[in-house]
């Protein structure tokens, strides 16, 4: 009996070992969701877009938003009326472009105010372009707390030493199944939390997971774009040059 249960001990302590050895690090498990978010070669999908007030009233908007790869992203305006034809393209967080219809001219995203609101959206130039999250930032994973363990990662990230990024941390939740950012925390240089990204609804579309709702709210003013996907699509083939300057103008007209 006392040799059975020396056995059993030592099988217990070997599967709390190997548990321990095969678990993923917060930079692991960051790469991980960057992966997901960027495993297509290419994806279009086609949103409504509601821009939602403190008082509850509320803008609906449509747009088309193209991805290809890590980097390459291209957004335009398809209504109503007074955005219609507006375009973003990003090709890299330091290459971001900006087209107005009203001027037919392109102008490039200066650095310094790529943490401004996205045409009134809630969601930052910054926002619009990060791709690689593990360029920017070194992820801690924390110990889960209350209702928000089951099911869940939950990360803190902090900028890289000299890392151009307007956040001085972000606090992100991934489904441990497909490592899809379910819930982002941002903060402000002062350490203060500002917004708060809320995804659901993820669903496989062509073999590839993705977040059918995201809501961003900006909580001084209670703020709040709400994204919903309309259609979606991947792997279509979209070149590289459909990532253009000239082609940015030209799906603006």
């Amino acid at each position: 009996m006392k040799k059975l249960s020396m056995s059993l001990l030592a099988a217990v302590l070997f599967s709390l070992v190997a548990e321990n050895a095969l678990a993923l690090t917060g930079n692991e498990i960051l790469k991980k969701a960057e992966e997901a978010m960027n495993a297509p070669r290419d994806r279009t999908a086609t949103e409504k877009m509601i821009l939602i007030k403190a008082d509850g009233s509320a803008k609906v908007r449509t747009i088309r938003f193209y991805q290809k790869g890590n980097d390459k992203r291209l957004v335009i305006f398809l209504s109503p009326a007074d955005v219609k034809g507006v375009g973003f393209l990003s090709l890299s967080e330091d290459r971001m472009y900006l087209y107005l219809p009203a001027f037919r001219k392109v102008r490039r995203i200066a650095s310094h105010i790529k943490n401004e609101n996205f045409m009134g959206t809630d969601f930052s130039y910054e926002d619009m372009a990060e791709t690689r999250y593990t360029d920017d930032y070194l992820a801690t994973l924390q110990q889960a707390q209350g209702k928000e363990g089951p099911g869940q990662y939950i990360l803190d990230l902090r900028p890289r030493p000299g890392a151009d990024v307007s956040y001085s941390r972000q606090k992100v939740w991934v489904d441990k199944e497909t490592f899809i950012l379910t819930k982002t925390e941002y903060y402000s240089p002062g350490g203060k939390l500002i917004k708060v990204l809320t995804s659901g609804n993820i669903k496989k579309v062509d073999g590839y997971w993705f977040p059918m709702k995201m809501t961003m709210e900006t909580l001084k003013t209670a703020h709040r774009t709400v994204l919903e996907v309309v259609e979606i699509k991947h792997d279509s083939g979209l070149a590289d040059r459909f990532f253009t300057e000239r082609n940015l103008k030209r799906q603006g007209r």
